[in-house]
């Protein structure tokens, strides 16, 4: 006897939309990655002082030269994630009528420890697949920074783990941060 399994279904972005319009999703904290819908895990202390100190420190440094997103969604070509920072291009009123888009996205960042190994892995490859040019993961669990540049076939073709230094995002060579303060989320040393 021969049993057949029925593949999984993959939502599309537009599924996702008409779910959203329609309600579906109200009372629900999720996000669409690679054609499934997941849960997204609630924010600690640590990753909202974090998440809230590389907003800041964004913003500050690029002024008006790119708009900075908190947990927002971003529109990709399987996914629509809402990643803890977006850099993306324009201002903010460019964005009044639909959420960016991959070309729009300069930098991505998530702060993670509890769901480090899926920014690591998953979602890490959702930015690529869509040539995301940069992806910073501020892994709280082992005090570091991961760098991920250079998309090409589905995967990043660079990868640094930084615990101290500095760093200047792509598309602002100009610009220089702290690794130190990206991590602690403190301007100095106790």
């Amino acid at each position: 006897m021969q049993t057949s399994i029925t593949p999984k279904i993959k939502w599309s972005v537009d599924d996702y939309h008409r779910m959203i319009a329609a309600g579906i999703l109200d009372d629900r904290k999720v996000e669409l990655l690679a054609g499934e819908i997941y849960s997204v895990a609630p924010e600690g202390t640590p990753h909202t002082f974090r998440s809230i100190s590389l907003l800041k420190r964004l913003t500050n440094a690029l002024g008006n030269r790119a708009e900075v997103r908190d947990a927002h969604p971003i529109v990709l070509s399987t996914s629509e994630p809402e990643p803890d920072i977006a850099v993306v291009k324009g201002s903010f009123e460019d964005y009044a009528d639909r959420h960016p888009c991959a070309a729009d996205v300069l930098l991505v960042v998530e702060v993670a420890k509890t769901t480090l190994v899926k920014e690591l892995n998953q979602k890490r490859l959702v930015y690529a697949a869509d040539q995301i040019p940069e992806y910073w993961v501020l892994n709280l669990k082992d005090a570091q920074l991961v760098v991920f540049r250079d998309p090409q076939d589905g995967d990043y073709q660079s990868k640094q783990s930084l615990k101290s230094g500095t760093i200047s995002p792509l598309s602002f060579p100009d610009l220089s941060f702290s690794v130190w303060q990206l991590i602690t989320g403190k301007s100095t040393a106790v």
